[in-house]
Protein backbone atom coordinates (compact mmCIF):
# COMPACT_ATOMS: atom_id res chain seq x y z
CA UNK A 1 0.00 0.00 0.00
CA UNK A 2 1.10 3.73 -0.33
CA UNK A 3 3.56 5.30 2.12
CA UNK A 4 1.70 7.06 5.03
CA UNK A 5 3.98 10.13 4.54
CA UNK A 6 3.27 10.56 1.19
CA UNK A 7 2.87 9.08 -1.91
CA UNK A 8 5.43 10.12 -4.45
CA UNK A 9 5.73 8.64 -8.09
CA UNK A 10 9.04 8.19 -9.33
CA UNK A 11 9.78 7.12 -13.03
CA UNK A 12 13.01 4.61 -12.51
CA UNK A 13 11.78 3.18 -15.84
CA UNK A 14 12.07 6.02 -18.32
CA UNK A 15 14.26 8.71 -19.91
CA UNK A 16 11.69 11.16 -19.46
CA UNK A 17 10.65 12.42 -16.32
CA UNK A 18 7.37 14.05 -15.51
CA UNK A 19 6.44 17.05 -13.31
CA UNK A 20 5.40 15.03 -9.89
CA UNK A 21 1.89 16.38 -8.17
CA UNK A 22 0.11 15.92 -4.94
CA UNK A 23 -3.89 15.89 -4.81
CA UNK A 24 -6.52 15.94 -1.55
CA UNK A 25 -7.26 12.62 -1.83
CA UNK A 26 -4.23 10.79 -1.28
CA UNK A 27 -5.14 9.37 2.16
CA UNK A 28 -8.64 8.86 1.27
CA UNK A 29 -10.12 5.76 2.96
CA UNK A 30 -11.10 3.10 -0.09
CA UNK A 31 -14.82 2.09 0.98
CA UNK A 32 -15.97 -1.63 1.32
CA UNK A 33 -12.11 -2.96 1.94
CA UNK A 34 -12.85 -6.17 4.29
CA UNK A 35 -11.00 -6.39 7.18
CA UNK A 36 -9.38 -8.94 9.84
CA UNK A 37 -10.02 -9.25 13.46
CA UNK A 38 -7.39 -6.77 14.07
CA UNK A 39 -9.04 -3.97 11.69
CA UNK A 40 -6.52 -4.43 8.65
CA UNK A 41 -7.62 -5.10 5.42
CA UNK A 42 -7.89 -8.51 4.62
CA UNK A 43 -6.35 -8.39 0.83
CA UNK A 44 -6.96 -12.29 0.30
CA UNK A 45 -10.48 -11.90 1.59
CA UNK A 46 -13.08 -12.20 -1.72
CA UNK A 47 -13.17 -10.51 -4.00
CA UNK A 48 -16.36 -8.01 -4.63
CA UNK A 49 -18.97 -8.80 -7.11
CA UNK A 50 -20.94 -6.89 -9.70
CA UNK A 51 -24.70 -6.93 -9.39
CA UNK A 52 -24.76 -9.71 -12.14
CA UNK A 53 -22.33 -12.06 -9.85
CA UNK A 54 -19.45 -11.72 -11.81
CA UNK A 55 -16.11 -10.44 -10.04
CA UNK A 56 -16.08 -6.38 -10.05
CA UNK A 57 -12.56 -5.56 -10.96
CA UNK A 58 -13.31 -1.53 -9.95
CA UNK A 59 -10.02 -0.41 -7.81
CA UNK A 60 -6.44 1.15 -8.22
CA UNK A 61 -3.92 -1.13 -9.14
CA UNK A 62 -0.58 -1.09 -9.83
CA UNK A 63 2.17 -4.38 -11.29
CA UNK A 64 3.13 -6.40 -7.80
CA UNK A 65 6.47 -7.45 -8.75
CA UNK A 66 9.19 -4.53 -8.85
CA UNK A 67 12.49 -3.70 -10.08
CA UNK A 68 14.45 -4.12 -6.81
CA UNK A 69 15.16 0.12 -5.83
CA UNK A 70 18.92 0.62 -5.93
CA UNK A 71 19.55 2.91 -2.44
CA UNK A 72 22.85 4.11 -4.66
CA UNK A 73 21.44 4.62 -7.45
CA UNK A 74 18.33 6.56 -6.28
CA UNK A 75 19.05 10.24 -6.05
CA UNK A 76 15.33 11.34 -5.37
CA UNK A 77 13.69 9.52 -2.80
CA UNK A 78 14.24 6.68 -0.10
CA UNK A 79 13.52 3.39 -1.32
CA UNK A 80 10.17 2.26 0.22
CA UNK A 81 8.34 5.09 -0.94
CA UNK A 82 8.85 5.12 -4.52
CA UNK A 83 6.45 3.36 -6.98
CA UNK A 84 8.15 1.48 -9.40
CA UNK A 85 7.68 -0.62 -12.78
CA UNK A 86 7.77 -4.07 -13.15
CA UNK A 87 10.91 -6.03 -14.86
CA UNK A 88 8.75 -6.69 -17.62
CA UNK A 89 8.05 -3.01 -18.69
CA UNK A 90 11.56 -3.04 -19.63
CA UNK A 91 11.52 -6.42 -21.79
CA UNK A 92 8.44 -8.60 -22.23
CA UNK A 93 10.63 -11.92 -22.91
CA UNK A 94 12.70 -11.23 -19.43
CA UNK A 95 11.25 -14.48 -18.03
CA UNK A 96 11.03 -16.53 -22.02
CA UNK A 97 14.00 -18.72 -22.31
CA UNK A 98 15.79 -17.29 -25.52
CA UNK A 99 13.55 -14.08 -25.08
CA UNK A 100 10.77 -12.84 -27.42
CA UNK A 101 10.37 -14.80 -30.74
CA UNK A 102 11.09 -12.03 -33.36
CA UNK A 103 10.91 -12.35 -37.14
CA UNK A 104 14.31 -11.32 -38.10
CA UNK A 105 13.30 -7.55 -39.52
CA UNK A 106 11.91 -7.23 -36.07
CA UNK A 107 14.93 -8.48 -34.25
CA UNK A 108 16.70 -5.84 -36.25
CA UNK A 109 14.61 -2.87 -35.25
CA UNK A 110 14.84 -3.70 -31.84
CA UNK A 111 18.49 -3.68 -31.71
CA UNK A 112 18.18 -0.52 -33.54
CA UNK A 113 15.86 0.62 -31.21
CA UNK A 114 17.96 -0.61 -28.34
CA UNK A 115 21.20 1.35 -30.18
CA UNK A 116 19.32 4.41 -30.62
CA UNK A 117 18.97 4.97 -26.68
CA UNK A 118 15.11 4.64 -26.96
CA UNK A 119 14.84 7.81 -28.37
CA UNK A 120 11.89 7.09 -30.67
CA UNK A 121 10.16 5.32 -27.97
CA UNK A 122 6.46 7.07 -27.63
CA UNK A 123 6.45 7.07 -24.27
CA UNK A 124 9.88 8.95 -24.14
CA UNK A 125 7.81 11.32 -26.76
CA UNK A 126 5.18 11.68 -24.04
CA UNK A 127 2.98 9.93 -26.74
CA UNK A 128 0.34 6.98 -25.19
CA UNK A 129 1.49 3.61 -23.68
CA UNK A 130 -0.25 1.08 -25.79
CA UNK A 131 -1.27 -2.43 -24.21
CA UNK A 132 0.05 -4.24 -22.95
CA UNK A 133 2.85 -1.44 -21.04
CA UNK A 134 0.10 0.27 -18.81
CA UNK A 135 0.07 -2.69 -16.57
CA UNK A 136 3.69 -2.79 -15.80
CA UNK A 137 4.83 0.84 -16.38
CA UNK A 138 5.36 2.50 -12.29
CA UNK A 139 2.24 4.36 -12.45
CA UNK A 140 -1.13 3.61 -11.22
CA UNK A 141 -4.29 1.83 -12.98
CA UNK A 142 -7.86 2.39 -12.08
CA UNK A 143 -10.32 0.19 -12.96
CA UNK A 144 -14.51 1.26 -12.85
CA UNK A 145 -16.22 -1.63 -14.11
CA UNK A 146 -19.79 -2.16 -14.77
CA UNK A 147 -21.85 -5.30 -15.89
CA UNK A 148 -21.32 -3.65 -19.54
CA UNK A 149 -18.10 -2.40 -19.71
CA UNK A 150 -14.32 -2.20 -18.17
CA UNK A 151 -12.99 1.38 -18.31
CA UNK A 152 -9.16 2.06 -17.34
CA UNK A 153 -7.96 5.00 -16.74
CA UNK A 154 -4.26 5.42 -16.72
CA UNK A 155 -2.49 7.76 -13.96
CA UNK A 156 0.11 8.92 -16.82
CA UNK A 157 -1.19 11.34 -19.24
CA UNK A 158 -4.78 11.06 -18.15
CA UNK A 159 -5.16 8.06 -20.79
CA UNK A 160 -7.88 5.91 -20.94
CA UNK A 161 -9.40 2.57 -22.54
CA UNK A 162 -12.73 0.74 -23.01
CA UNK A 163 -13.55 -3.18 -22.85
CA UNK A 164 -16.72 -3.84 -24.04
CA UNK A 165 -18.71 -6.51 -22.35
CA UNK A 166 -21.99 -5.75 -23.94
CA UNK A 167 -21.70 -8.70 -26.86
CA UNK A 168 -20.96 -6.25 -29.39
CA UNK A 169 -18.58 -7.70 -31.84
CA UNK A 170 -15.01 -7.34 -32.57
CA UNK A 171 -14.48 -4.30 -35.36
CA UNK A 172 -13.47 -5.55 -38.84
CA UNK A 173 -10.70 -3.75 -40.33
CA UNK A 174 -10.57 -0.87 -37.77
CA UNK A 175 -9.03 2.46 -37.63
CA UNK A 176 -5.71 2.05 -36.68
CA UNK A 177 -5.42 3.43 -33.05
CA UNK A 178 -2.62 3.45 -29.92
CA UNK A 179 -5.35 1.21 -27.64
CA UNK A 180 -7.32 -0.71 -30.34
CA UNK A 181 -10.43 -1.89 -29.93
CA UNK A 182 -11.33 -4.39 -27.27
CA UNK A 183 -14.27 -6.24 -26.46
CA UNK A 184 -14.64 -9.40 -24.04
CA UNK A 185 -16.92 -12.11 -22.81
CA UNK A 186 -16.83 -14.22 -19.66
CA UNK A 187 -15.40 -17.70 -19.02
CA UNK A 188 -17.10 -18.24 -15.89
CA UNK A 189 -14.55 -15.85 -13.37
CA UNK A 190 -12.43 -15.20 -15.81
CA UNK A 191 -12.74 -11.65 -18.45
CA UNK A 192 -11.62 -12.87 -21.78
CA UNK A 193 -10.60 -9.24 -23.63
CA UNK A 194 -10.09 -9.56 -27.43
CA UNK A 195 -8.02 -6.50 -28.82
CA UNK A 196 -6.92 -5.66 -32.15
CA UNK A 197 -6.74 -2.56 -34.43
CA UNK A 198 -3.63 -1.06 -33.23
CA UNK A 199 -0.98 1.02 -35.50
CA UNK A 200 2.12 -0.23 -37.36
CA UNK A 201 4.62 1.56 -35.17
CA UNK A 202 3.91 0.19 -31.46
CA UNK A 203 6.36 -0.06 -28.70
CA UNK A 204 4.89 -3.09 -26.21
CA UNK A 205 8.47 -3.00 -23.90
CA UNK A 206 11.28 -0.29 -23.16
CA UNK A 207 13.35 -2.66 -24.98
CA UNK A 208 11.64 -1.63 -28.34
CA UNK A 209 10.36 -4.78 -28.93
CA UNK A 210 7.79 -4.26 -32.19
CA UNK A 211 3.89 -4.38 -32.85
CA UNK A 212 1.80 -3.81 -35.46
CA UNK A 213 -1.29 -3.69 -37.28
CA UNK A 214 -1.02 -7.24 -37.55
CA UNK A 215 -1.20 -7.71 -34.20
CA UNK A 216 -4.19 -8.80 -32.10
CA UNK A 217 -3.92 -9.62 -28.08
CA UNK A 218 -5.54 -11.69 -25.71
CA UNK A 219 -5.61 -10.65 -22.31
CA UNK A 220 -7.28 -13.46 -19.58
CA UNK A 221 -8.31 -11.59 -16.59
CA UNK A 222 -9.10 -12.46 -12.89
CA UNK A 223 -9.79 -11.16 -9.30
CA UNK A 224 -8.74 -14.13 -7.48
CA UNK A 225 -9.02 -12.07 -4.04
CA UNK A 226 -10.04 -8.55 -2.99
CA UNK A 227 -6.05 -7.65 -2.99
CA UNK A 228 -5.22 -9.41 -6.60
CA UNK A 229 -5.51 -9.25 -10.47
CA UNK A 230 -4.07 -12.20 -12.55
CA UNK A 231 -3.28 -11.58 -15.93
CA UNK A 232 -2.21 -14.01 -19.00
CA UNK A 233 -1.52 -11.59 -21.73
CA UNK A 234 -0.93 -13.66 -25.21
CA UNK A 235 0.25 -11.70 -28.18
CA UNK A 236 -0.45 -12.79 -31.55
CA UNK A 237 1.33 -10.71 -34.53
CA UNK A 238 2.29 -13.27 -37.45
CA UNK A 239 4.20 -10.13 -39.42
CA UNK A 240 6.67 -9.06 -36.11
CA UNK A 241 6.64 -12.62 -34.45
CA UNK A 242 7.00 -16.32 -35.35
CA UNK A 243 4.67 -17.65 -33.16
CA UNK A 244 2.10 -16.33 -30.43
CA UNK A 245 3.66 -16.09 -27.20
CA UNK A 246 2.03 -15.32 -23.45
CA UNK A 247 3.38 -13.31 -20.74
CA UNK A 248 1.82 -13.07 -16.92
CA UNK A 249 1.63 -10.41 -14.94
CA UNK A 250 0.13 -9.88 -11.62
CA UNK A 251 -1.40 -6.69 -10.25
CA UNK A 252 -2.12 -5.69 -6.45
CA UNK A 253 -4.18 -3.22 -5.18
CA UNK A 254 -3.30 0.64 -3.58
CA UNK A 255 -5.87 1.02 -0.84
CA UNK A 256 -6.53 4.92 0.45
CA UNK A 257 -5.29 7.03 -2.52
CA UNK A 258 -6.20 8.11 -5.78
CA UNK A 259 -5.06 8.92 -9.54
CA UNK A 260 -3.01 12.13 -9.46
CA UNK A 261 -2.40 14.70 -13.02
CA UNK A 262 0.79 13.24 -14.43
CA UNK A 263 1.34 15.23 -17.95
CA UNK A 264 4.54 13.88 -19.45
CA UNK A 265 5.07 17.09 -21.72
CA UNK A 266 4.40 19.49 -18.27
CA UNK A 267 8.46 20.47 -18.32
CA UNK A 268 9.68 17.63 -20.27
CA UNK A 269 13.09 18.41 -21.23
CA UNK A 270 14.84 14.68 -21.55
CA UNK A 271 13.71 14.51 -24.86
CA UNK A 272 15.42 17.18 -26.57
CA UNK A 273 18.36 16.08 -24.17
CA UNK A 274 18.48 12.15 -25.72
CA UNK A 275 18.30 14.09 -29.64
CA UNK A 276 21.45 16.12 -28.61
CA UNK A 277 23.34 12.89 -27.86
CA UNK A 278 21.81 11.27 -30.17
CA UNK A 279 23.42 13.91 -33.17
CA UNK A 280 26.60 14.27 -30.81
CA UNK A 281 27.42 10.65 -31.22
Amino acid sequence: MISTARRTVLIVLICAAPIVGFAQWLHYPTAGVPKKADGSPNLTGPAPRMADGKPDFSGIWHTARLIPCNPDGNKFIDCGTEIGGSPLALDLGTDMSGGLPYQPWAAALMKQRKADRGIDDPHVRCLPDNPPRPWVMPHLVKAVHTPKLLVLLYEVNAMYRQIFVDGRPPLVNPNPSWNGYSTAKWEGDTLVVQTNGFRDDLWIDMAGSPMGEAGAITERMRRPNYGTLELEITINDPKTYTRPWTVKMVQKIELDTELIDEICLENEKSYQRLQAVRQKN
